[in-house]
């Protein structure tokens, strides 16, 4: 499956953006679908997940203002962000999350860059 992240840019603290993570297939066999985000100089961290059944979990670091949700008709999840601060600023990557008689296998999307700057 290809992951086509898409959403982000440049905002004004404060401000909100709303990202898409567009499958190219049927989205209803991943049971995880995350967003994680990697800043400048650091490793990349987890953001926020939704499952198959719509439970959703965040990081301390957001929770309160992002919320993430999946339109399973539409193959796509989304991340919406309001409240934006400057740590914020980060490429953001969608992960799908699915599993195989091996065990848990992923897939990324290519990343969208979110600048939060006055």
């Amino acid at each position: 499956v290809q992951l086509q992240a898409s959403g982000g840019g440049v905002v004004q603290p404060g401000g909100s953006l709303r990202l898409s993570c567009a499958a190219s297939e049927t989205i209803a066999g991943f049971y995880l679908k995350r967003w994680f985000r990697q800043a400048p100089g650091k490793q990349r961290e987890f953001v926020a997940s939704v499952t198959t059944f719509n439970i959703t979990q965040y990081a301390d670091t957001v929770k309160g203002r992002f919320a993430v949700s999946s339109d399973i008709a539409k193959n796509t999840i989304y991340l919406q962000m309001d409240r934006l601060k400057p740590d914020d600023t980060a490429v953001y990557f969608c992960n799908f999350r699915h599993m195989d008689a091996s065990g848990p296998v992923d897939f990324w999307g290519q990343g969208t860059l979110v600048t939060v700057s006055s």
